[in-house]
């Protein structure tokens, strides 16, 4: 019969950089809200006679959706 190996637990992680607790999530907030921001505005801008309200809040539906599953990790 195979031997069965035992695999040690992993080491306790230490403390993240300073870099990954305030840099990174000011950054990715604020990239996210730019963007955000960006593609309302142009979504507003081509203004498509007969689709009122729905143009600006599918793409500010979808970009939310894009921007939670790009930046979610930070």
């Amino acid at each position: 019969p195979e031997a069965m190996v035992m695999v040690e637990g992993k080491p306790k992680p230490s403390q993240p950089h300073w870099f990954e607790l305030y840099v990174q999530p000011c950054a990715a907030e604020l990239l996210g809200t730019a963007y955000f921001v960006f593609v309302g505005c142009l979504s507003v801008v081509e203004d498509t006679p007969g689709v009122g309200r729905l143009q600006p809040a599918l793409v500010h539906g979808l970009v939310l959706g894009l921007l939670i599953a790009t930046m979610a990790g930070i």
